[in-house]
Protein backbone atom coordinates (compact mmCIF):
# COMPACT_ATOMS: atom_id res chain seq x y z
CA UNK A 1 0.00 0.00 0.00
CA UNK A 2 1.41 3.35 -1.02
CA UNK A 3 1.01 6.42 1.12
CA UNK A 4 1.14 8.66 -1.93
CA UNK A 5 -1.56 6.69 -3.69
CA UNK A 6 -3.70 6.74 -0.56
CA UNK A 7 -3.38 10.51 -0.41
CA UNK A 8 -4.17 11.26 -4.04
CA UNK A 9 -7.09 8.83 -4.24
CA UNK A 10 -8.69 10.35 -1.14
CA UNK A 11 -11.14 13.25 -1.00
CA UNK A 12 -8.21 15.33 0.24
CA UNK A 13 -6.25 14.38 -2.86
CA UNK A 14 -9.10 15.45 -5.12
CA UNK A 15 -9.26 18.75 -3.26
CA UNK A 16 -5.52 19.21 -3.77
CA UNK A 17 -5.71 18.46 -7.50
CA UNK A 18 -8.74 20.74 -7.92
CA UNK A 19 -7.09 23.58 -6.04
CA UNK A 20 -3.77 23.29 -7.86
CA UNK A 21 -5.57 23.05 -11.20
CA UNK A 22 -7.54 26.21 -10.51
CA UNK A 23 -4.50 28.08 -9.19
CA UNK A 24 -2.27 27.19 -12.15
CA UNK A 25 -5.04 27.29 -14.79
CA UNK A 26 -4.15 23.82 -16.03
CA UNK A 27 -6.72 21.10 -16.83
CA UNK A 28 -7.39 18.79 -13.91
CA UNK A 29 -6.16 15.69 -15.75
CA UNK A 30 -2.87 17.37 -16.73
CA UNK A 31 -2.45 18.67 -13.18
CA UNK A 32 -3.06 15.21 -11.74
CA UNK A 33 -0.51 13.73 -14.15
CA UNK A 34 2.18 16.21 -13.10
CA UNK A 35 1.40 15.89 -9.38
CA UNK A 36 1.32 12.08 -9.43
CA UNK A 37 4.77 12.00 -11.02
CA UNK A 38 6.16 14.89 -8.96
CA UNK A 39 5.33 13.52 -5.51
CA UNK A 40 7.64 10.49 -5.66
CA UNK A 41 10.42 12.69 -7.07
CA UNK A 42 10.03 15.23 -4.25
CA UNK A 43 9.90 12.52 -1.60
CA UNK A 44 12.84 10.71 -3.18
CA UNK A 45 14.82 13.96 -3.10
CA UNK A 46 13.89 14.43 0.58
CA UNK A 47 14.96 10.87 1.31
CA UNK A 48 18.33 11.52 -0.34
CA UNK A 49 18.78 14.73 1.66
CA UNK A 50 17.75 12.99 4.89
CA UNK A 51 20.47 10.37 4.45
CA UNK A 52 22.94 12.84 5.98
CA UNK A 53 22.66 13.97 9.62
CA UNK A 54 22.56 17.62 8.54
CA UNK A 55 19.86 17.03 5.94
CA UNK A 56 17.77 14.96 8.33
CA UNK A 57 18.08 17.61 11.04
CA UNK A 58 16.98 20.33 8.62
CA UNK A 59 13.98 18.34 7.46
CA UNK A 60 12.97 17.41 11.00
CA UNK A 61 13.20 21.05 12.03
CA UNK A 62 10.91 22.14 9.20
CA UNK A 63 8.39 19.42 10.04
CA UNK A 64 8.41 20.27 13.73
CA UNK A 65 7.70 23.93 13.11
CA UNK A 66 6.15 25.47 10.03
CA UNK A 67 5.21 22.26 8.24
CA UNK A 68 3.51 20.27 10.98
CA UNK A 69 0.52 19.23 8.86
CA UNK A 70 -1.85 22.04 9.83
CA UNK A 71 -2.04 23.15 6.17
CA UNK A 72 -4.07 20.02 5.42
CA UNK A 73 -6.73 21.07 7.92
CA UNK A 74 -7.53 24.22 5.97
CA UNK A 75 -6.87 23.64 2.27
CA UNK A 76 -9.94 25.71 1.48
CA UNK A 77 -8.25 28.67 3.11
CA UNK A 78 -4.94 27.89 1.38
CA UNK A 79 -6.53 27.90 -2.07
CA UNK A 80 -9.36 30.35 -1.36
CA UNK A 81 -9.00 33.54 -3.33
CA UNK A 82 -5.76 32.27 -4.83
CA UNK A 83 -2.59 31.06 -3.14
CA UNK A 84 -0.94 34.09 -1.53
CA UNK A 85 2.56 35.33 -2.34
CA UNK A 86 3.93 34.22 1.02
CA UNK A 87 2.88 30.62 0.33
CA UNK A 88 4.36 30.78 -3.17
CA UNK A 89 7.66 32.06 -1.81
CA UNK A 90 7.55 29.28 0.77
CA UNK A 91 7.00 26.76 -2.02
CA UNK A 92 9.93 28.14 -4.03
CA UNK A 93 12.13 27.96 -0.95
CA UNK A 94 11.14 24.35 -0.30
CA UNK A 95 11.87 23.36 -3.90
CA UNK A 96 15.24 25.11 -3.79
CA UNK A 97 16.16 23.34 -0.57
CA UNK A 98 14.82 19.89 -1.48
CA UNK A 99 15.85 19.76 -5.14
CA UNK A 100 18.84 22.09 -5.16
CA UNK A 101 20.72 21.77 -8.43
CA UNK A 102 18.28 19.06 -9.58
CA UNK A 103 15.37 21.47 -9.94
CA UNK A 104 15.74 22.11 -13.69
CA UNK A 105 16.23 18.39 -14.37
CA UNK A 106 13.01 17.53 -12.53
CA UNK A 107 10.98 20.29 -14.19
CA UNK A 108 12.21 19.29 -17.66
CA UNK A 109 11.52 15.60 -17.06
CA UNK A 110 7.99 16.29 -15.81
CA UNK A 111 7.31 18.64 -18.71
CA UNK A 112 8.56 16.13 -21.29
CA UNK A 113 6.47 13.35 -19.79
CA UNK A 114 3.23 15.27 -19.15
CA UNK A 115 3.19 17.61 -22.15
CA UNK A 116 2.76 20.57 -19.77
CA UNK A 117 5.09 23.53 -20.40
CA UNK A 118 7.96 24.04 -17.96
CA UNK A 119 6.60 27.32 -16.53
CA UNK A 120 3.31 25.63 -15.63
CA UNK A 121 5.11 22.60 -14.17
CA UNK A 122 7.11 24.96 -11.97
CA UNK A 123 3.93 26.72 -10.82
CA UNK A 124 2.35 23.36 -9.97
CA UNK A 125 5.42 22.28 -7.99
CA UNK A 126 5.51 25.61 -6.13
CA UNK A 127 1.91 25.18 -4.95
CA UNK A 128 2.28 21.47 -4.16
CA UNK A 129 5.56 21.69 -2.21
CA UNK A 130 4.13 23.12 1.06
CA UNK A 131 1.30 20.57 0.91
CA UNK A 132 3.75 17.68 0.50
CA UNK A 133 5.79 18.86 3.49
CA UNK A 134 2.59 19.31 5.48
CA UNK A 135 1.53 15.75 4.66
CA UNK A 136 4.95 14.48 5.71
CA UNK A 137 4.77 16.54 8.92
CA UNK A 138 1.39 15.09 9.78
CA UNK A 139 2.62 11.53 9.22
CA UNK A 140 5.72 12.24 11.31
CA UNK A 141 3.61 13.50 14.18
CA UNK A 142 1.17 10.58 14.03
CA UNK A 143 4.02 8.06 14.05
CA UNK A 144 6.03 9.93 16.72
CA UNK A 145 9.20 9.98 14.64
CA UNK A 146 12.14 11.80 16.21
CA UNK A 147 15.36 10.68 14.51
CA UNK A 148 17.16 10.40 11.18
CA UNK A 149 16.47 6.69 10.69
CA UNK A 150 12.81 7.20 11.39
CA UNK A 151 12.35 9.98 8.84
CA UNK A 152 14.16 7.93 6.18
CA UNK A 153 11.93 4.93 6.88
CA UNK A 154 8.82 7.11 6.80
CA UNK A 155 9.72 8.48 3.37
CA UNK A 156 10.48 4.97 2.11
CA UNK A 157 7.12 3.76 3.41
CA UNK A 158 5.23 6.63 1.77
CA UNK A 159 6.95 5.86 -1.53
CA UNK A 160 5.69 2.29 -1.24
CA UNK A 161 7.18 -0.92 -2.52
CA UNK A 162 8.85 -3.64 -0.51
CA UNK A 163 12.27 -3.29 1.08
CA UNK A 164 13.87 -5.07 -1.87
CA UNK A 165 12.26 -2.68 -4.37
CA UNK A 166 13.08 0.52 -2.54
CA UNK A 167 16.81 0.73 -3.43
CA UNK A 168 15.98 0.28 -7.14
CA UNK A 169 13.14 2.76 -6.86
CA UNK A 170 15.41 5.33 -5.18
CA UNK A 171 18.07 4.75 -7.83
CA UNK A 172 15.55 5.48 -10.60
CA UNK A 173 14.39 8.63 -8.82
CA UNK A 174 17.96 9.82 -8.36
CA UNK A 175 18.73 9.25 -12.05
CA UNK A 176 16.01 11.82 -12.81
CA UNK A 177 17.23 14.18 -10.08
CA UNK A 178 20.75 14.00 -11.47
CA UNK A 179 19.61 14.53 -15.07
CA UNK A 180 21.03 11.22 -16.27
CA UNK A 181 18.06 10.70 -18.58
CA UNK A 182 15.30 12.65 -20.29
CA UNK A 183 12.63 11.52 -17.85
CA UNK A 184 11.95 8.21 -19.59
CA UNK A 185 12.26 6.28 -16.33
CA UNK A 186 9.38 8.24 -14.78
CA UNK A 187 7.13 5.50 -16.19
CA UNK A 188 9.11 2.92 -14.22
CA UNK A 189 8.92 4.98 -11.04
CA UNK A 190 5.18 5.51 -11.49
CA UNK A 191 4.69 1.81 -12.17
CA UNK A 192 6.54 0.82 -9.00
CA UNK A 193 4.93 3.41 -6.75
CA UNK A 194 1.43 3.70 -8.16
CA UNK A 195 1.20 0.05 -9.11
CA UNK A 196 -0.53 0.94 -12.35
CA UNK A 197 0.26 0.69 -16.00
CA UNK A 198 3.19 2.37 -17.71
CA UNK A 199 1.34 5.51 -18.81
CA UNK A 200 2.79 7.83 -16.22
CA UNK A 201 0.12 7.19 -13.61
CA UNK A 202 -2.94 6.22 -15.68
CA UNK A 203 -4.21 3.95 -12.95
CA UNK A 204 -4.10 6.83 -10.53
CA UNK A 205 -5.92 9.17 -12.89
CA UNK A 206 -8.61 6.54 -13.35
CA UNK A 207 -9.09 6.51 -9.58
CA UNK A 208 -9.26 10.29 -9.43
CA UNK A 209 -11.54 10.95 -12.36
CA UNK A 210 -13.32 7.66 -12.95
CA UNK A 211 -11.78 7.18 -16.37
Amino acid sequence: MSGILDLLNSDLGKQIIGGVSQETRQPADKTASVVSMALPLLMGAMKRNASSPEGAAGLMGALDNKHDGSILDNLGGFFGGGVNESAKQDGLGILGHVLGGSQNNVVSALSNKSGVDTDSVMRILTVVAPIVLGYLGKEKKQKSISDQNGIGSLLGGLLGGGEQEQPKQQSLIESILDGDNDGSVIDDVAGMILGGNKSGGGGLLGGLFGK
